[in-house]
């Protein structure tokens, strides 16, 4: 039974975000070593899901791994610049071979229905073509890249109308020249262009470990600039295809591991999360709360009300006070929120105000979010031109005077204030000028 409700309350907790997703286009990018992992497998399941729930997607794959392999078992030596293949004819020809071969491998993945899996009668269609347009790389510090290509353009309204119908759209890293050529292409260079052209949502990338490791540590999320400085100690292929994204205007880069099952679902529909994030804009934001957002802190404080922490609201007397509410908001999901009460005096003007139903999520504690919630209220006070505010708390009275509070007792609260005390609950009454 406790199985059932977790994965009950986790499909539930999954409606936002996949309400969120519902007709938004993401582009997936995996490498030739995710495509032979027998974790894939369970990602086509996961990405037919994702369609199946009105998501557009973009899978763009990579072929070095296989690449390396055949032209190993064919005895032919490859060279690099840098981390760029030099494509020789030769080269051209195997890597040819390798990505027709993984194209329709990867097809045949799509296709299979299998009864009691998530692929059954799901009749998803995987649509591929010459939707690139290559150039030449050229000569690259006195080396002839030869067949070594980079993205002219994208053919966008062929992908946008195979994406309307329903379609998976599959890119290889090959692409066409205006005079016939073919070009070998970096995948990641290709999906990230991919993303762009098509004003993706999010752009995600499979690599071989989870989350990304700085000073030591894995992280969960970076900003932009956070993501340039880890760049200086984190030689990744997959950081610099973030950033590259980013920096054109893409939103949400996603990294994942291909061999964790299930991580692009956990990724995507839940708040923990499964990879490292690197996001353009602000991810997180301290806002005043609105009339839609009293379902969002109705969820956050109902398990505080019932362990007695917080005075039981109904969600009419919430709605009337939602002026006064502030809240945290993590990628467009509230966290945190917190209330800031004026304390009137007989004439009703604003004599000092009342900081309330400070709660945060669980899974979002320790992070200093409710430092943060407290700064925010404080400035608003401090707006007011009030000279003090006070918090009543039962349980969490260290916390507040760690941060410049200091204990009163019932009597010194202004007289409005101090007639509404609760003597039943007998909260300790903390102060703070300002």
């Amino acid at each position: 039974m406790n199985t059932e409700n977790t994965t009950l309350n986790w499909f539930r907790n999954a409606a936002p975000y996949i309400n969120d997703l519902r007709g938004r286009t993401l582009v997936v990018a995996i490498p030739g070593e995710g495509l032979g992992h027998e974790n894939f497998r369970n990602l086509v399941h996961d990405l037919t899901l994702l369609i199946s729930l009105g998501v557009r997607l973009v899978l763009v794959h990579g072929a070095r791994a296989q690449v390396n392999c055949t032209l190993e078992k064919n005895g032919v030596h490859s060279r690099f610049q840098g981390n760029t293949r030099v494509t020789d004819r030769e080269t051209l020809e195997v890597i040819k071979e390798t990505v027709g071969k993984l194209r329709f491998e990867i097809e045949a993945a799509f296709s299979q229905g299998l009864p009691d899996s998530p692929m059954a009668r799901a009749a998803l269609k995987v649509v591929s073509g010459n939707f690139v347009t290559a150039r030449p790389v050229g000569v690259i510090d006195g080396t002839d890249m030869g067949w070594t290509g980079k993205v002219r353009r994208m053919e966008v309204a062929a992908i946008s109308r195979a994406l309307d119908e329903g379609s998976l759209v599959l890119i290889s890293p090959l692409g066409t020249s205006l005079t016939g050529e073919l070009f070998n292409l970096n995948y990641l260079d290709l999906a990230a262009e991919a993303a762009q052209s098509l004003k993706a949502e999010k752009l995600i990338v499979f690599r071989d470990t989870p989350q990304l490791i700085v000073d030591g540590a894995p992280v969960y999320d970076l900003s932009i600039h956070q993501a340039e400085d880890a760049q200086e100690s984190v030689d990744s292929e997959t950081l610099a295809c973030a950033i590259n994204a980013c920096n054109a205007g893409i939103q949400r880069v996603h990294l994942l591991s291909y061999a964790d099952n299930g991580a692009l679902l956990q990724e995507l529909l839940s708040r923990e999360g499964a990879g490292t994030m690197i996001y353009r804009d602000s991810y997180e934001v301290v806002r005043r709360a609105r009339i839609t957002d009293v379902g969002g802190i109705l969820g956050l404080i109902r398990p505080l009300e019932k362990q007695g922490i917080l005075v039981r609201r109904s969600r009419e007397k919430l709605e009337a006070e939602i002026d006064h509410f502030t809240l945290v908001e993590v990628d467009g999901t509230p966290v945190a929120c917190a209330a800031l009460y004026p304390i009137l005096d007989n004439q009703g003007d604003t004599v000092a105000a009342e900081i309330a139903c400070v709660a945060i999520h669980p899974e979002f504690r320790g992070g200093g979010r409710g430092a943060k919630l407290l700064q925010h209220l404080e400035r608003q006070a401090r707006a007011l031109e009030l000279p003090e505010i006070y918090v009543l708390t039962t349980q969490t009275e260290h916390w507040f005077i760690e941060r410049g509070f200091t204990q009163v007792d019932a009597s010194d609260l202004p007289a409005a204030r101090k007639s509404l005390y609760n003597i039943q609950r007998n909260s300790r009454v903390l102060r703070k000028p300002l």
